[in-house]
């Protein structure tokens, strides 16, 4: 019961990103943004998409009724960093690449200290997520995958912002 409650709140937080993200872009574009990396974009989606398929599908073979609570509760500490990026980047927040011109980079809450602290916190969620539940091999197999993703995104994200 408890997995199908987190998984329908990774489906909900991952719906509102994309909402929020979609209200961002239609501002970024007012204002002139140019968007990078959108060949790359639609595997993003896909691997968003095929990790949540991943977590059902293995939670329902594996039929694991136990979680760990640390590792929930740390989940819960990287949502609230996740929040912190967030409202730190504010209209400039978004799943995708833009960067306006005439708008300097974002050097406030955690990007005071780190160029890209959301991608790390995607790579600690992929990971976690399945091992809250104990499901190794999504854990292993997406935490692979996105690592190849987030190497592709970040050099172009990179170029995009000049850095």
């Amino acid at each position: 019961m408890i997995f199908t409650f987190f998984i329908l709140f990774i489906i909900l937080l991952r719906i509102a990103e994309l909402l929020l993200a979609r209200k961002n872009e239609q501002w970024l574009l007012q204002n002139g943004a140019i968007e990078y990396g959108q060949k790359h974009y639609p595997f993003i989606v896909a691997l968003h998409i095929l990790f949540i398929i991943s977590l059902i599908i293995e939670y329902s073979i594996v039929g694991v009724s136990s979680y760990s609570l640390p590792l929930l509760i740390l989940f819960f500490v990287l949502l609230a960093l996740k929040v912190w990026v967030i409202f730190s980047l504010g209209k400039f927040w978004n799943t995708k690449i833009y960067r306006v011109a005439h708008f300097p980079l974002v050097k406030k809450g955690p990007y005071k200290y780190i160029k890209h602290p959301n991608y790390i916190i995607v790579i600690a969620e992929i990971a976690i997520i399945p091992l809250i539940f104990h499901l190794y091999y999504t854990a292993i197999i997406f935490t692979l995958l996105n690592g190849l993703m987030l190497a592709l995104r970040i050099r172009e994200e990179n170029k995009a912002l000049n850095l």
